[in-house]
């Protein structure tokens, strides 16, 4: 399997090949930040209105539930992206707002040419791809070709509830220490953890420059909160379901494949099943 990752210095990205740049800067200045400069070609992604479907109770789904299968596939299409295109996606917070999500989606109907940019924008201004500023689109193309369903594992409340207490599974939570521990929780009505979750950061898959760790390194990590487990009985949760897939990138870089997403996270969890009656 090709690497996920690519270095903004790769001639891939510099040459006359056609790449669909997605640019997936979240927060409430994401898309006035795209305005002002992107990567050229670039396409802006929502992460709340294209890649999750709001719903109207986060305690079931959580924060960031994913969007109707054919909702996301007509996105692709309009987005000018078919089987064949290659992707290339990133954003300002080492792939972890929200470019690893899109990442996982598009994973996770089937396509495979689609990498996340190391070092995300900084690392394509360093590299001198061209900028751009305003708004771009892309010629529209017909709704991405209908997977039968979701093609990467996901797991649900019930099941992750199971599967917590299942000494041949971990559950792996890759918010900040001190949200895990129940220090801080900036969003979430309450803070804490799933009980059972072991916790490995987000920022331990990057290295000190923001740039993504190599394989070994990322195995070496994940292996050692594996503990012996299989990778396929992993699960990986965060706050709502984005930033977890941060760590099933740095997975797959790893050659640690088949791990699940919990999209409703603790968004999902805390509310349902408070550290008190947990």
């Amino acid at each position: 399997m090709s690497d996920p990752v690519i270095s903004p210095e790769d001639p891939r990205l510099h040459g006359p090949d056609v790449v669909r740049w997605l640019d997936a800067r979240s927060g409430p200045t994401g898309r006035a930040r795209y305005e002002a400069e992107h990567v050229a070609g670039a396409c802006f992604v929502d992460l709340e209105t294209d890649l999750s479907a709001v719903g109207p109770d986060a305690a079931r789904g959580g924060r960031h539930p994913l969007p109707p299968l054919r909702t996301w596939l007509g996105t692709l299409g309009r987005l000018g992206i078919g089987p064949a295109t290659r992707v290339v996606i990133y954003d300002d917070q080492g792939g972890a707002n929200a470019a690893a999500r899109a990442w996982w989606m598009l994973r996770a109907v089937g396509h495979q040419a689609v990498h996340v940019l190391d070092g995300g924008l900084t690392g394509a201004q360093d590299a001198g791809l061209p900028l751009a500023s305003g708004w771009e689109g892309a010629p529209r193309l017909d709704p991405y070709p209908s997977p039968a369903g979701w093609q990467a594992p996901t797991v649900e409340f019930e099941r992750v509830d199971q599967l917590r207490q299942d000494p041949h599974s971990r559950l792996i939570d890759v918010r900040s220490a001190e949200r895990f521990r129940g220090e801080h929780e900036p969003i979430d009505p309450v803070a804490g953890h799933i009980p059972g979750a072991v916790s490995l950061p987000l920022a331990e898959n990057l290295d000190a420059r923001g740039r993504f760790k190599g394989a070994d390194a990322l195995r070496a990590l994940y292996e050692g909160v594996l503990d012996g487990a299989d990778p396929s009985q992993a699960v990986l949760s965060c706050g709502s379901g984005v930033t977890a897939c941060h760590g099933l990138l740095a997975m797959e870089r790893a050659g640690l494949t088949g791990a699940a997403l919990y999209v409703g996270s603790w968004s999902e969890w805390g509310r349902r099943r408070p550290p008190e009656d947990a």
